[in-house]
């Protein structure tokens, strides 16, 4: 027995023998196959990826590491679909996946948002038990959340989050990125250890996030209270910005402060940040002195500048800035271009706009706008057809609203029925400009068929759109749709909650408008000067005085609106037409601004509703010396006079009249029919149908004086022989 047992245990030492002697033969050299590895990462890193690969399928037999080594430098260079394809391969040569494979194959399929081959990658880290591993489980975590599978996601995180810390920040990235934030403060807030970069994380998704820039200030004075992590570059520039898109002065000096103890105010990254802050709360020197101090600003922060300086309209300034640019974009040129033709310096804009190097979209977009306002549509329309074949919605908006500005509604109606036959997108722009020429044609059918190929679009809940409708169907006498326009915005701001207000202003419902306005207030939303003028307009039109007078006292002390001369002519109009005239005199007078003629007109035109000559002989006399002129001054007076039986002085001035050889503008009344505007005014025979028009009108004219009136009894005159 003993002599079987060892010859069997002889047998297999010497098979075994055989086996490692024909092992070690096989095996290529580890040295060759190291130095390779090395090379091809080398190469990589050089981004010589050509000679990397060249190498990587020259090998005779590869380990897990080559494959790894290629695959991470496909990957890093961005050469996601190559990086994918070799982990193919490696799973076909039966090469068995590393934790290094699985984490650089999950990051590409994150990259990539390829879900099912992320998936199947999840199983075989199942199947492998790598799953644990911590540089496996973040991949993992970070590919859901990447691909918005934050359920999968949060899957993951609660399996492994007691054996990977990691998890804990990847986890909150992933709720920012989906803008989950609420679950992203929830799991903030449960963090073992809150780090700088889950504090900015946090802040930063809060910034991006709508109206949450509150919220991230908030988050940010928490932080440098709790001492847990010092704010970085990435938490200041957040938080600076955050202060421009909020206007707090105050604060962003103090965070500059803070800056300033860090040796970070010049840094060319927050150093812009706040040059951009500054622009933004109108601190126009602060932000001067701030960019003489940074070496290098950058293009961005001297954009802000130049924009900043035009909107002061300190445009030598803005010329000193742009012309000490070392290099300049496109978004330079636009920004001077825009600012020369707000200041009236149309012929610079023009300048400026040909000596540009490369002309871009944008530029000709500008360029569009500039011409149109200023009166050269042919120009404007030149430079159209030069780059309408680019489909670009924005030159198409362009041209459309420089036909509006240019007092051509129909033409831009035109375009946009060629837009829509060419297939170009529409955008909440086009709508909105379509609206505004509908409007300014009166035409509600135009209006409601734009309003029918506004659903079928992703805008109809837009406020920027909404606003459009409402102040269209406002003004074509719909207040009702007017109203069902605004219930159907999804988040109503102030110029929508205006233009509704201005809506029932101009269709004299007082009581509905003040009704709206304190809705309004009980929103939360704070009123804005444009807002007081719709509201006082509704309490003059209705005779409201007493509600109006109480709404501009609190203009000021409630809501911190100042008060500026529109306001002041709304109450000026609205004591006059209750007849409060002489109230109306001493308001004017007591006013911290100078009256001008648009305030004194009004009081003039209540004399003359309520017949008050004295006071409308001196309101006559102010005008004077407004306008050398004051034709309407003239005629009201004129009126006044007649109203009162004055003759001798009403022919005094219409002799004065007949002296300034004014002809007074023709009035005009309108009817829509069939999709068509037909406008008519006195002894007008320019229409195509006007014999046939003033035919059926002599034929109504001889049917009306045709009927007998007896006892209040209309008889006609057929009927009573």
């Amino acid at each position: 027995m003993l002599l079987i047992k060892a010859s069997i245990s002889k047998a297999w030492k010497l098979r075994r023998l055989k086996e490692f002697k024909l092992y070690t033969t096989h095996q290529p050299n580890l040295t060759d196959i190291v130095s390779t590895n090395i090379a091809i990462s080398n190469y990589a890193k050089q981004s010589k990826l050509g000679v990397a690969r060249q190498l990587f399928d020259q090998m005779p037999q590869r380990t897990a590491v080559s494959w790894n080594t290629m695959i991470s430098s496909y990957s890093k260079h961005g050469k996601c679909s190559e990086a994918l394809f070799l982990v193919h391969s490696m799973h076909r040569s039966h090469t068995k996946f590393t934790e290094s494979t699985f984490s650089s194959v999950l990051s590409v399929c994150a990259r990539l948002r390829r879900w099912q081959d992320g998936k199947l990658i999840h199983c075989l880290v199942l199947k492998s038990g790598s799953e644990s591993f911590e540089l496996v489980g973040s991949a993992l975590l970070y590919f859901y959340a990447s691909c918005f599978e934050i359920g999968e996601a949060r899957r993951v995180f609660d399996l492994l989050v007691g054996r990977n810390e990691m998890l804990w920040s990847l986890m909150l990235v992933g709720y920012v990125n989906c803008k989950l934030m609420g679950d992203a403060m929830s799991l903030f807030a449960k963090m073992p250890r809150r780090d700088v970069i889950a504090w900015t994380t946090l802040i930063s998704g809060l910034s991006k996030n709508g109206g949450s820039c509150g919220k991230a200030m908030e988050l940010f004075r928490l932080m440098m209270r709790s001492g847990e992590a010092t704010p970085n570059e990435f938490t200041f520039d957040c938080v600076v910005r955050d202060c421009g898109r909020l206007r707090i002065l105050s604060q962003g000096r103090t965070v500059h402060g803070l800056l300033m103890r860090c040796g970070l105010e010049y840094n060319p990254s927050i150093g812009g940040a706040l040059v951009e802050f500054y622009c933004e709360c109108e601190a126009i020197d602060d932000a001067l002195r701030l960019c003489k101090g940074i070496v290098n600003p950058s293009l961005n922060a001297l954009n802000s500048l130049i924009d900043g300086l035009m909107l002061m309209g300190r445009i030598e300034d803005a010329e000193l800035v742009f012309k000490g640019m070392t290099e300049m974009n496109p978004v330079s040129y636009n920004l001077m271009i825009k600012g020369y033709a707000a200041n009236c310096r149309i012929d610079d804009s023009k300048r400026l706009f040909e000596k540009m190097p490369c002309k871009t979209i944008f530029s000709s977009n500008t360029m569009i706008s500039v011409y149109s306002r200023n009166g050269e549509i042919d120009k404007a329309f030149e430079l159209f057809e030069e780059t309408k074949n680019e489909k670009n919605p924005v030159t198409w908006n362009s041209m459309m609203s420089g036909y509006i500005h240019g007092g051509q509604p129909e033409e831009a109606l035109k375009l946009y029925i060629t837009m829509r036959r060419l297939s170009i997108l529409q955008t909440r722009s086009t709508f909105s400009a379509l609206f505004h020429a509908c409007s300014c044609l009166g035409s509600l059918q135009q209006g409601q068929l734009l309003h029918a190929h506004l659903i079928k679009t992703p805008f109809e809940s837009n406020v920027y759109v909404g606003t459009s409708l409402i102040d269209m169907y406002s003004k074509c006498g719909s207040i009702m749709e007017a109203k069902t326009s605004f219930e159907s915005i999804s988040s109503p701001n102030v110029p929508a909650w205006t233009a509704l207000i201005n809506g029932h202003a101009h269709h004299g419902l007082g009581s509905e408008a003040i009704s709206l306005f304190d809705r309004m207030i009980e929103q939360g939303l704070a009123p804005n000067g444009a807002t007081f003028v719709g509201v006082l307009c509704a309490c003059s039109r209705t005779g409201l005085v007493d509600e109006g007078m109480k709404i501009f006292h609190s203009m000021e002390r409630c809501y911190g609106v100042t008060p500026i001369l529109e306001h002041y002519t709304c109450v000026v109009d609205l004591l006059g037409r209750s007849g409060r005239i002489r109230e109306a005199e001493e308001f004017i007078k007591k006013m911290p601004l100078e009256a001008d003629g648009v305030i004194w007109i009004a009081l003039l035109s209540a004399c003359w509703f309520w017949m008050d000559m004295e006071v409308g002989e001196r309101v006559a006399e102010k005008m004077f010396s407004f306008d050398p002129q004051p034709i309407s001054s003239f005629v009201i007076l004129s009126n006044i006079y007649a109203g009162l039986g004055r003759w001798r002085e009403k022919m005094m001035v219409r002799k004065i009249l007949r002296g300034f050889k004014v002809k007074k503008d023709p009035g005009f009344s309108w009817i829509e029919l069939n999709n068509k505007v037909n406008v008519f005014s006195i002894e007008d025979r320019t229409h195509p149908y006007c014999d046939m028009i003033y035919t059926t009108l002599e034929h109504l004219t001889a049917n009306v004086n045709s009927i007998v009136h007896f006892d209040h009894v209309s008889i006609p005159i057929t009927q009573a022989v």
